[in-house]
């Protein structure tokens, strides 16, 4: 019955109504012959005319042959009604379980696992007809469906990194206001102190205004400054010796001329590696800042345990960690790494022949 999945619920009622009430009066004629030749069967009493015009009486049916030819022509009467009746509801039977049942069935499953949340699933278009394309509405419904949770899922996990990411990145310049405000409690504090806790808090300021203004990392800004790479060269050492405290510093750098670039992204990358490379070295930290044609290099070194070598073979991901002791994966380098893509560079891990790990910083001047 394929070709009746293609033809329209009114045709096909048409049809199937047609052939129940063709098939009923054609078994209602069968029937009325049937009744016919079986009353033909016994006598019916009465004068029969013979050649020459002699009569002959014919014979009387008894009282039990004169009930069954009243049966016989009840009978025909009765099939007037009943035949077309049951023409007419097998024609309504078949309408519901060819047509009907198969869509409206799939249409109920698919109702049931939507109502529990389940929208991994797919609704066949059963047939051509009405049904059919109601069907395929659904399964459009169910696929928009499926599209905007996770739309809805990728913006709540992008918050979450946003968030993550925020949290993260606050740490270093509290941890420098926090130290700093402590020399200042206890009488030890340099110089450059008052300086120092004016600059991060204007970073500080500066951060969180632009971070409340974006939705997703990648939408954080690049404002390009004329900075020296001799002050880049000192805020690296004093945030290498303010995030590490306790650890040998070496800091190698190219301090003659100035560089065009985004001044916060630099020193929010610088922050993120000496922090986490301060986490894990044994004694010591190697920075190194130079250039190199149109990219300025900042590479952060340590002398402990090293990089896995799975993150050394794929990018840093935030909120996935491949090991028990793998601490150098986590938001601080996807955040560098997404930072220095912001700044039309990249970040490269490696381990160090002789032991630790090395993480180089690569950010386009401007």
């Amino acid at each position: 019955m394929a070709w009746l999945k293609n033809i329209s619920l009114q045709k096909s009622f048409f049809l199937l109504t047609f052939c129940g009430l063709a098939g009923s009066l054609l078994l209602l004629w069968l029937l009325w012959q049937s009744c016919l030749s079986m009353a033909a069967q016994y006598p019916t009493g009465g004068i029969a005319y013979e050649v020459g015009g002699q009569t002959v009486q014919l014979p009387n049916p008894t009282p039990e042959q004169r009930r069954i030819q009243e049966l016989l022509s009840l009978i025909p009467l009765l099939g007037c009604i009943i035949l077309p009746s049951l023409g007419l509801a097998a024609a309504a039977a078949l309408f519901f379980r060819w047509k009907l049942q198969p869509p409206i069935n799939i249409l109920l499953a698919g109702t049931r696992r939507i109502q529990q949340q389940d929208l991994d699933f797919s609704i066949p278009q059963v047939s051509n007809d009405e049904l059919g394309q109601v069907c395929a509405a659904f399964e459009n419904m169910r696929a928009q469906l499926l599209q905007s949770n996770k739309q809805l899922w990728q913006q709540a996990e992008e918050r979450r990194r946003l968030n993550a990411a925020f949290a993260h990145d606050l740490r270093n310049p509290v941890t420098v206001i926090k130290g700093t405000v402590k020399l200042l409690r206890q009488g030890r504090a340099d110089e450059r102190a008052y300086e120092r806790l004016a600059v991060y808090t204007e970073r500080l300021e500066h951060y969180i205004n632009a971070m409340s203004q974006i939705q997703r990392l990648e939408q954080l800004p690049v404002r390009p400054d004329n900075v020296p790479l001799a002050e880049l060269s000192r805020e690296l050492a004093e945030t290498a010796r303010l995030l590490a405290p306790g650890l040998q510093i070496e800091l190698q750098s190219d301090d003659s001329g100035s560089v065009q670039l985004d001044h916060n992204i630099f020193l929010n990358v610088a922050e993120n590696l000496i922090s986490n490379a301060a986490r894990f070295a044994k004694q010591s930290l190697c920075l190194k800042l130079n250039r190199q044609a149109d990219f300025l290099h900042l590479t952060v070194a340590d002398d402990g345990p090293g990089y896995p070598v799975e993150l050394i073979n794929s990018a840093p991901r935030p909120f996935n960690r491949q090991s028990a002791d793998n601490g150098h994966f986590g938001i601080g380098l996807y955040g560098s790494d997404l930072l220095c893509q912001k700044h039309g560079g990249g970040l490269q891990l490696s381990n160090r022949p002789e032991s630790g790990a090395q993480a180089c910083a690569i950010l386009k001047i401007f």
